[in-house]
């Protein structure tokens, strides 16, 4: 399987909690004005690259605590993030997922982007989701994890088991 990434940060300590393998993928619909990565918007951008040869760089690196999802917008390839999740989760470590998507509008499917079984299925791998699209106008750089106000760190497994949005507390 392949996935068409803009590039990826081997060790960050800026996109989720811990040291981070980033995955930046390509392709976005969302093209948020103000947005941190607009390099990413072209879905025939960046490159791809086989999904086995991610999952080996991640394997690569005892260090990690975990793998984000970002872009771009990651669940325009799902399929592959799927996979991605999983493998990630079979290793023990976290999976954060930023997305321009609001949990409500992922819970019903996106048509013509994935289906609502697609997406419960790749959720039961993920930790965090930081959903809502950037939108300037609430910018705030004080934030943790987050470009603006809109924007949520979402505890996924509480959310799914309380069946309504559970915010992540952080330390």
């Amino acid at each position: 399987m392949k996935v068409r990434i803009a590039g990826v940060e081997e060790e960050s300590y800026v996109d989720g909690e811990g040291i981070r393998f980033a995955l930046f993928v390509q392709g976005c619909p969302h093209h948020c004005a103000g947005c941190h990565n607009p390099q990413t918007f072209d879905f025939y951008g960046g490159r791809l690259v086989e999904l086995d040869e991610v999952i080996e760089r991640i394997k690569g690196n005892p260090l990690l605590s975990g793998v984000t999802l970002t872009g771009g917008e990651p669940l325009c390839q799902l399929p592959a993030m799927t996979a991605l999740a999983r493998a990630v989760k079979s290793r023990g470590l976290t999976v954060w997922c930023y997305t321009g998507f609001t949990f409500e509008e992922l819970i019903v499917g996106v048509p013509g982007f994935f289906s609502v079984e697609e997406i419960k299925e790749f959720l039961k791998y993920v930790d965090v989701l930081v959903d809502g699209p950037f939108v300037e106008e609430q910018r705030d750089l004080t934030l943790t994890f987050c470009g603006s106000r809109n924007q949520r760190l979402i505890d996924v497994p509480r959310t799914l088991s309380a069946r309504s949005v559970v915010k992540v507390e952080l330390d």
